[in-house]
Parts: C-alpha cells; sequence; structure tokens
C-alpha cells in the first residue's frame, strides 16, 4: 500500500530505485569479480604445473611420484590434491586428500592441456588442469585446487556494496528531501490558500509560481480562478446594493399608494394616479426580474444559445411595432431602415429572444432618454470588421444628450450610471445584457455619440453563431452597407 503523503511516495520511490540500481550493480559487479578471481585461481595454478612439468622433464619417470609428493605439497596445503591414473586405469592420490577419485574429462587431443572445474562427492567446486600427455609421457595427471572465486568475489562485492550504499545515502537522501520539498511547498501554500478563500472577503494575493513547471502551471490557474473568485464576490456585493436601492423606491412608492387607497386618503382622480403609480412600478419591478433572469441565463454561456433563421429587418420591424404606442404617447418617432427592396434579405443564425432581448433593450434605452419630438432609428446592414467572420450589424440611434464624455465603454459594464439623464430609472443592466448577449454570439456591442448631439449602439452579430470563438478572420478594413 502506498504512503498517503506525497513525501513518503517520493521516499519509497527513492527507496525502490536505490534497491533496483543496487541489485543491478551487484549482478554486474560479482559477474565481473567471480571472473577475475576464476581466471587469477587459474593463473596461479598454470604457473605451479608450469613448474613442475619442466621438472619432471628432467628426471626419470620412476621418480616422478616423489617429485610430484613434494612440490604438490602446497597444493595440498591450500585445500587441493594431485592425482595420477595408471595406465592400466588405477587412479592413485599423489598430495592432498580428495573425497572422490574422480578424473575429470581429458583433452580430446595427447597435445592438448584441459583446464576446467569440477566437483569431487561432498559438492566441493575445484579448478583442475591436466597438462598434455605428450609433456608427461603418456601418462594422466590432474592438478586441483579449490574454486574459492565465488568467495571471493561475494567479499569484494560486499565491500563494493557498502561504499554504494554510503554514497547513495549522502547523495539520495538530499536530492530526495530537496525534491519533496519542492513539490509539498508549493503545494502547502495552495492548499492553506483555498482553505482559506471561502472567509476571504476581498482580493487575495497571488501566490508564487514556485516549483517545477506542472506547480507553477497548477498555482497560476489558482491565483486566476481566486482573481475571478473576488471579482465576482466584488460583483455579487455590488449586484446586492444596487438591487437593494432599486428596490427600495418602487417598494416604497407601491406601499406608499397601496395605503393610500386602503385608508381612503387618495380618491377619485388621486385614487386613478396612485393605481396608475402603483401600475407602472410593478412594470418596473417586472422589468428588473427579467433582466436578472437574462443574466443568469447568461451564466450557462454560449450552451444556452438556441440558433435558428433569422431574418434582421423583420425583427427590427417587430420591434418598432412593439414599442410603437409607448413612443407615439411620449411623442417620438421610430423610423427602421432594414434591407432595401429587390436586395437579398439581411438572413443570419441566431437565438430570436436573444436578438428580441438585445433590441428591445437599446430602444428602451433610446425611448428614455430622448426628449419629446425626437426620434429613434433603427437600422440593420452587412457588416464586415477585420479580424471577424462576416455579420450582420443592427443599431439603434437617437439625437438625445448623448453619452458622457469618456463614458462609451464603461456604459457596458453591470449597474454603470454615469448620467441618470442618460439611464433614466433603469437599473444599469440593459446595456451589459446587450453586450454578453452579443459575444455569447461570438459577435460584439460598443457606443458612439454622433453629431450634432446624440448616440448610436451597435451590435454586430456574425451570420452563423461563433459558439466558443470567432469562426474565421474577416476582410482587413471595416466595410458597413449602405
Amino acid at each position: 500500500m502506498l504512503p498517503r503523503s506525497l513525501t513518503g511516495r517520493i521516499v519509497l520511490a527513492f527507496a525502490g530505485l536505490a534497491t533496483a540500481m543496487l541489485l543491478a550493480v551487484a549482478a554486474t559487479l560479482f559477474l565481473v569479480l567471480h571472473e577475475l578471481h576464476e581466471n587469477e585461481i587459474k593463473d596461479s595454478l598454470s604457473r605451479q604445473v608450469v613448474l613442475v612439468v619442466v621438472t619432471l622433464a628432467g628426471e626419470p619417470a620412476g621418480q616422478w611420484d616423489a617429485t610430484l609428493a613434494d612440490t604438490g605439497a602446497s597444493i595440498a596445503d591450500d585445500g587441493g590434491y594431485i592425482l595420477v591414473q595408471n595406465p592400466n586405469g588405477a587412479i592413485r592420490v599423489l598430495a592432498g586428500s580428495p573425497s572422490s577419485l574422480q578424473m575429470p574429462p581429458g583433452p580430446t587431443g595427447s597435445a592438448k592441456t584441459a583446464i576446467g572445474t569440477t566437483k569431487t562427492s561432498d559438492g566441493k567446486p575445484f579448478i583442475y588442469i591436466e597438462p598434455s600427455k605428450d609433456a608427461t609421457r603418456g601418462r594422466t595427471i590432474v592438478f586441483a585446487v579449490p574454486d574459492r572465486s565465488v568467495q571471493l568475489a561475494l567479499g569484494d562485492l560486499s565491500r563494493a556494496l557498502l561504499i554504494v550504499v554510503l554514497v547513495l545515502l549522502v547523495v539520495g537522501i538530499p536530492v530526495a528531501w530537496l525534491l519533496s520539498r519542492s513539490l509539498t511547498g508549493p503545494m502547502r501554500r495552495l492548499a492553506g490558500a483555498a482553505a482559506e478563500l471561502p472567509a476571504a472577503s476581498g482580493e487575495t494575493q497571488p501566490l508564487p509560481l514556485e516549483g517545477p513547471t506542472e506547480v507553477k502551471v497548477l498555482t497560476e490557474r489558482f491565483n486566476a480562478m481566486a482573481h475571478e473568485l473576488a471579482s465576482t464576490r466584488q460583483e455579487e456585493t455590488q449586484l446586492l446594493a444596487n438591487l437593494r436601492h432599486d428596490l427600495r423606491t418602487p417598494l416604497t412608492s407601491i406601499g406608499g399608494f397601496a395605503e393610500a387607497i386602503a385608508d381612503g386618503t387618495a380618491s377619485g382622480d388621486r385614487a386613478t394616479a396612485a393605481a396608475r403609480t402603483i401600475a407602472e412600478e410593478a412594470q418596473r419591478l417586472e422589468r428588473l426580474v427579467g433582466e436578472l433572469g437574462v443574466v443568469e441565463r447568461l451564466r450557462q454561456g454560449p450552451a444556452a444559445l438556441r440558433p435558428e433563421a433569422l431574418d434582421a429587418t423583420a425583427l427590427l420591424t417587430e420591434a418598432a411595432a412593439r414599442f410603437e404606442s409607448r413612443a407615439a404617447g411620449l411623442g417620438l418617432a421610430i423610423e427602421v431602415a432594414g434591407a432595401i427592396r429587390g436586395e437579398p434579405a439581411l438572413a443570419f443564425t441566431g437565438d430570436r429572444l436573444a436578438v428580441e432581448r438585445i433590441l428591445q433593450n437599446l430602444v428602451e434605452n433610446a425611448l428614455s432618454v430622448v426628449p419629446r419630438g425626437g426620434h429613434v432609428w433603427l437600422r440593420a446592414a452587412p457588416l464586415r470588421m477585420s479580424g471577424r467572420p462576416p455579420g450582420i450589424s443592427l443599431s439603434v440611434t437617437d439625437d438625445g444628450p448623448g453619452f458622457p464624455p469618456g463614458t462609451s465603454e464603461r456604459v457596458f459594464e453591470r449597474f454603470f450610471r454615469a448620467d441618470l439623464s442618460r439611464t433614466g430609472g433603469g437599473s444599469g443592466l440593459g446595456l451589459a445584457i446587450v453586450r454578453e448577449l452579443a459575444r455569447a454570439h461570438g459577435g460584439e456591442a460598443w457606443a458612439e455619440n454622433v453629431a450634432p448631439h446624440g448616440a448610436r449602439v451597435t451590435v454586430l452579430l456574425p451570420l452563423s453563431p461563433a459558439i466558443g470563438g470567432v469562426a474565421e478572420s474577416g476582410e482587413d478594413s471595416p466595410e458597413a452597407g449602405a
């Protein structure tokens, strides 16, 4: 079972790696050392055998047994033995005391010397040399010494492994500690900052980007999330404050006039006026609730869109028809400019409810600021802009007071009201909703003042909703239809 902590897992990984390295090094060293010691034993025995064979070459055959016994004393002292096989096949021990009398396989030719390993009946390994029969005048003589190459190799290996283990401990432990700290340090900071997020009331300090690349990426995304969370909380705080402000006035009016009607203070024409005021304030509350519903829908992103084929000219005509009676009551004129007869229809694909909400907010915003006798123009035209796909522009222009200087971009912020003469009694959400609905389609919205006086808000919607980003680039220069 793996340790629960990251430090424990890193230590376990290092321990496993060190163990694997030790086993690999030990196996390699053992093979090398075993071969070295075995060759060393063979070389030592070969020198002794050569000396004996040279000595025997100068003596009569009758003195060989005594010479072999004398020269083989050192071999016997080392635990080895010397065997001689007579021509009749009998085997005699001339030195040492082997547990069994068994001649190893001899060389294939009389001029060859056999060198190899053998075991006695008690299982002890020996290295033997059988000189060529030409050198021993046809007699078979075997010189054997104990094969201690395994024990010698293990002894050398144990000393070498001790050094390797010490080096691994001296180097591996600090490296594992530094690696663990480089990972766990930033992650502990992340855990601490994440634990403090629910209680944080404002913008939090971004965490330093430290540690490996993956930890840096995680920290960077956490900082972005914390910043977005702080911005969302600030927006929610502002939303609640504005809602309290926007709800207090109509509720106060409704409560006051309702109480006046109930207790008889308002009667006759005053009761009628009070009832009319109550109805207007109720409609204002209904518009506010509707705008809040759109804001909630926008939180779902482009996935909330339901695209369908639309005609821009028909949408403008329907929007003007909905506000015609209201505009007439205010002494205002609404004019529509769409596709010219004989030209192709200004068709595009979009969410009908979203586009209708865009036009509704723009027309309501214009009607609330245009003085009596003024005009509101609704216009649709093809539009191409650099970096954007071809689209349709929907614009609403009025000859009212225009936007205060320096506020043409800020008017799209939620609850921004730079000039009450421009925003009237609205909630401050209208233009913000317009831009967010346009961007949900992959489009854009912008505001500008027009000469000699008035304002225009234009919404660019792509021919097909570029959900998730701009689908293709448009022409390099802006081009609007006539």
